[in-house]
């Protein structure tokens, strides 16, 4: 995750984080991804139902029952376990959260735990009522996926009219008093849409928006030919930094992250470099307290089953299952090798990775994404767009 208007825009200096310790149980929501500690963001896909079909969808779900969810003591159970270890966020996800009946439950025992609860949601379903029961019991946020504007969005999901319910959830979040944002997943299919995306930061007054890049897992496996070029993907980082630069020279600052690709915060760094910035050093420093991909270490997945997963996307190779052992007993994996690897990612690197010099700021990027491409699991990451000359030690 690199929050381009805290970097590019100035909004998050390295004092900021540096007076928390940088321990996670004491930092402010937006400073979470410069914490030392890593404890764990967890990602709870609290079941595999929607009712959407998306073609980029790593559950590859659908409207239908599926067997074997957490029941709503289990839910419980788990909440205290990731309390008591100090996570300081449970994501609730799916398929679509709000199609589970104890979601309100579960996630008010979060926060009741004192847990920062969000929610990442299609925003179908969120109705004026829904919205109101959401903050009451104390949400922190809610994430809303869009996928472009209008039909580009509709596409993307499988059905005629969710941009416009999708939206209207936006809306009555809004009203509601609860903070709310966009989740975006760039493909060839929407990237001409990002500037619309920043008109409706504008019009809607929504003051967030992650970028994710395309992640091949799941139904989005088949869809490696549907990411962007290298090139492609410079030219669409640059448009979301002037875009994001533009609404802060004109007052009306959003914050804006992209997600699933550190090559971001260096190809960031480097154009700042090119711009004289006198805030690059800063920059650097921030990008290093990031410490770049954290999946199997500052981000976790539970799935709907209890299986234990190193991220929302890694879902062939379980760590174990809540059902059987505490989460906070699996996740250090002491006794699991690749447990033990992917918190030392870059350690283990090959090829063009294992000489360049922002391994550490980017963290290895996404394992699964190389699995996906390369049958290697630490083979470069085919997203990777920095040149040879950009990741060359310095001379």
């Amino acid at each position: 995750m690199i929050g381009i208007s805290k970097l590019y825009c100035g909004t998050v200096e390295p004092s900021d984080t540096l007076r928390y310790g940088r321990e996670s149980s004491r930092l402010p929501s937006h400073l979470l991804q410069f914490s030392r500690d890593k404890k764990p963001v967890v990602v709870w896909n609290v079941t595999r139902r929607c009712n959407l079909r998306c073609v980029h969808c790593y559950s590859a779900s659908k409207d239908v029952h599926y067997p074997d969810e957490l029941t709503t003591r289990e839910g419980r159970a788990l909440i205290d376990d990731l309390a008591d270890f100090g996570s300081p966020v449970v994501l609730f996800s799916g398929g679509e959260p709000l199609m589970r009946p104890d979601l309100l439950e579960l996630a008010g025992y979060a926060t009741s735990k004192g847990l920062r609860a969000v929610i990442s949601t299609n925003g179908t379903r969120i109705t004026p009522d829904v919205a109101s029961d959401l903050k009451k019991i104390g949400l922190s946020y809610v994430g809303v996926s869009l996928d472009g504007i209008g039909a580009t969005h509709d596409r993307f999901r499988g059905a005629t009219g969710a941009f416009d319910m999708a939206l209207r959830g936006i809306r009555n979040c809004r009203e509601a008093g609860i903070k709310v944002g966009l989740r975006f997943t760039v493909s060839r299919r929407n990237a001409d849409d990002i500037p619309e995306i920043f008109r409706l930061l504008e019009e809607e007054q929504i003051p967030r928006v992650c970028f994710y890049h395309l992640v091949y897992s799941g139904r989005g496996s088949k869809l490696v030919e549907e990411d962007l070029s290298h090139a492609e993907t410079r030219r669409v980082v640059d448009r979301i930094i002037d875009l994001t630069a533009d609404l802060h020279r004109r007052g009306l600052p959003k914050e804006v992250l992209t997600v699933d690709n550190h090559a971001d915060g260096v190809y960031l760094y480097l154009r700042m470099l090119r711009e004289k910035s006198a805030r690059a050093p800063d920059v650097l420093e921030l990008l290093g307290m990031n410490g770049g991909n954290s999946s199997g270490n500052g981000i976790g997945c539970i799935s709907w089953d209890g299986e234990i997963y190193a991220d929302q996307f890694w879902r062939h190779y379980s760590f174990g299952n809540v059902r059987r052992q505490k989460f906070s007993e699996i996740w250090p994996g002491r006794t699991n090798p690749l447990m033990q690897q992917l918190k030392n990612k870059v350690e283990h690197l090959t090829g063009r990775c294992t000489g360049c010099r922002w391994k550490k700021v980017c963290g290895g990027n996404f394992r699964v994404r190389a699995e996906a491409v390369h049958g290697d699991l630490w083979a470069p990451d085919p997203a990777c767009y920095l040149t040879d000359d950009e990741i060359a030690p310095e001379a």
